[in-house]
């Protein structure tokens, strides 16, 4: 005889010695007639019960769905009703309030970053204003719009393209070269 292979499944077929212990247990000598009798009445009575407990359930799933009809209830403002309960549920639960109190405090510091921005960049435009660059480009601007101005008044007698011509000339008169191309280099 050969060895028997391990696995899951036995790939021998059972042998005498095995179909005769099966045959020796005998699962109906362990009730008596008596209590075979006592049980088959419970299983009659208990199927009867089921029977009459299904048409109870049919019944009352009948009246159910007419006091519903009657009470204007339609599976739409049943679902809504669910997922207004399920939100309201959500909203309560403690995963939802941490998750609502982190972004909330995120969007406070974030808001805090933004305001410090936005004060540091209005201070450099300040600082930038009251800088001696600033304040000349200021003057020279201010001394252009009062050529123009006094050019094109009635009484000065020119024309706005000669008032134009004469303001880009003054201006580009005053801006300083670039070093560069004083050196007779030229920029690329």
């Amino acid at each position: 005889m050969e060895p028997r292979q391990q696995g899951l499944l036995e790939t021998e077929p059972l042998r005498e010695v095995d179909e005769d212990m099966v045959s020796e247990v005998d699962l109906n000598n362990s009730v008596t007639d008596e209590e075979r009798e006592e049980m088959t009445n419970e299983l009659i009575k208990l199927e009867e019960e089921i029977a009459t407990l299904r048409q109870v359930l049919a019944s009352k799933e009948k009246r159910h769905s007419d006091l519903k009809q009657k009470l204007g209830i339609t599976p739409l403002s049943e679902l809504r009703q669910n997922f207004t309960r399920s939100w309201n549920d959500m909203q309560s639960s403690t995963v939802y309030k941490k998750t609502s109190e982190t972004l909330t405090t995120a969007g406070q510091k974030t808001s805090a970053a933004f305001n410090n921005l936005g004060t540091a960049i209005t201070r450099k435009f300040g600082d930038m204003r009251n800088s001696p660059s600033f304040k000349s480009f200021e003057e020279k601007v201010e001394t252009t719009v009062s050529t123009i101005k006094s050019k094109v008044s009635p009484g000065a007698g020119g024309n706005f393209e000669e008032v134009l011509s004469s303001a880009a000339n003054a201006s580009s008169q005053d801006t300083p070269t670039n070093n560069l191309s004083e050196a007779g280099e030229r920029p690329c």
